[in-house]
């Protein structure tokens, strides 16, 4: 006869399980039957502890499913994990004990999807790269003063608010220009192509100078508008310089590469732009300095220029002492010039004939009475005789000679030079 389980002529032989030995034995079936298992499906409730481990749950319309990712493959994530985002994950099914959940032990994590985009990128990276597009040698310096901001964004973003926000704290003086466009989704190149060129055609009139184009994170997917070419390639023909702020610290971009500027955030990209208010007035409080000290030296060295102008021109009273001084040794030069004349004609005489000699005294008198015009003249032309005669020399108190009355206006000061000194004077009003 069989003894079957059908047999019930037989015991039935039980096996009475503990729970710990139960549940290691289910994870040592699920871990045969099923492990290493990959899942795509929905982040939900996702949460980062202080350790560096994550939970989070895994779920589709069907069901969902326990995660945990231990720090150490946490840390190898190329991007920032958050809820609702599409994923596919490699892990092995487990069983927590102290719960008895089934749970998958996540040993890696990319966006669903991620391999034909990433190769997408690469690839379009790689010639837009050769062709110098990101060379950092093109990449400008940002305006150390900007006058005024652009922001390229959607008006619904959170980034613009927090852009806003991070101005408005920093620089509450300058004025913020808004070029709306998608940033997200199949129109979203065509509008940022046209918000940009908008941009760079009001760039001759001032309207900014900097320029900040931005979004908050998500996935690849997300950021894809960001990857099209004729994004990247309007980035680089601007004519101001450009902050790429798009997405998380770890999200990257062709358009950040094309920038001349990126930013992990938006609101990174606006603190960039923003040196805070206190800074910007210890800067001009410096300049403010330096600009008092550079014209106080100037004036200091003009006035050193005008004393050593005023030593070289001197007084008028000492001009004409000088060519009082300078008639007077001619005066002496003549006569001593005509005494040894006579001296010597004299001599000449004295070995002539007595006929010559009256010839001589005549020509002696013609000559005694041209010394005596010359002495006369000499006599005129002393300055000492014109100012004896009542007459005065009169200048301003630049030593500018004044001889007419339309060189002065009533209430001038003027240096009159006369006989016996110097007097200075108010002119008179010559109306009255």
């Amino acid at each position: 006869m069989s003894e079957g389980f059908g047999d019930r002529s037989l015991p039935l032989v039980r096996t009475v399980w503990a729970v710990g030995p139960l549940l290691r034995a289910i994870a040592d079936s699920l871990s045969a039957r099923f492990n290493p298992v990959t899942v795509r499906a929905e982040i939900s409730g996702f949460s980062r502890a202080a350790s560096g481990h994550c939970y989070f749950n895994l779920k589709d319309s069907t069901g969902q499913v326990r995660c945990a990712m231990f720090r150490r493959a946490a840390e190898q994530l190329s991007f920032n994990p958050a809820d609702g985002a599409l994923v596919e994950v490699e892990g092995k099914l487990d069983i927590y004990g102290p719960r008895g959940d089934l749970q998958l032990i996540v040993e890696r994590m990319r966006p669903a999807g991620q391999g034909a985009l990433f190769e997408q990128f690469m690839r379009l990276k790689a010639r837009l790269e050769a062709e110098g597009l990101f060379d950092p040698g093109r990449k400008r310096e940002l305006p150390v003063w900007p006058r005024s901001v652009g922001v390229v964004t959607s008006l619904g973003a959170a980034a613009l608010r927090d852009v806003v926000t991070a101005l408005r704290r920093r620089v509450p003086h300058l004025p913020v220009v808004i070029y709306p466009a998608s940033v997200q989704g199949a129109q979203a190149p065509d509008e940022i192509v046209g918000a940009l060129r908008q941009a760079y055609s009001r760039h001759p009139v001032g309207e900014c100078d900097v320029l900040l184009l931005v979004r908050g994170g998500g996935s690849l997917e997300d950021l894809w508008c960001f990857n099209d070419e004729r994004v990247v390639r309007t980035v680089v023909a601007a004519p101001m310089p450009v902050i790429c702020g798009v997405g998380h610290e770890t999200d990257f971009t062709l358009a950040d590469f094309a920038a001349d500027l990126r930013a992990p955030t938006p609101t990174a990209a606006a603190e960039l732009c923003a040196p805070p208010r206190h800074q910007l007035m210890a800067s001009l409080e410096l300049m403010t300095e330096r600009l008092t000290a550079s014209v106080d030296a100037r004036l200091d060295l003009n006035a050193q220029r005008l004393d050593r102008l005023a030593q070289r021109l001197g007084k008028p009273s000492g001009r004409l002492h000088e060519a009082r001084q300078s008639l007077l040794s001619i005066e002496h030069r003549l006569n001593g010039l005509l005494q040894q004349t006579i001296q010597r004609e004299r001599r000449r005489t004295d070995r002539l004939a007595p006929a010559l000699r009256e010839a001589m005294l005549h020509n002696l008198q013609v000559q005694q009475r041209r010394v005596e015009r010359c002495t006369t003249a000499l006599r005129h032309l002393d300055p000492q005789t014109v100012l004896d005669r009542g007459y005065a020399y009169v200048s301003d108190m630049s030593g500018r000679t004044i001889t007419r009355a339309a060189q002065v206006a009533g209430g001038d000061r003027l240096h009159v030079t006369m006989a016996d000194g110097a007097l200075e004077v108010l002119a008179a009003d010559p109306e009255k």
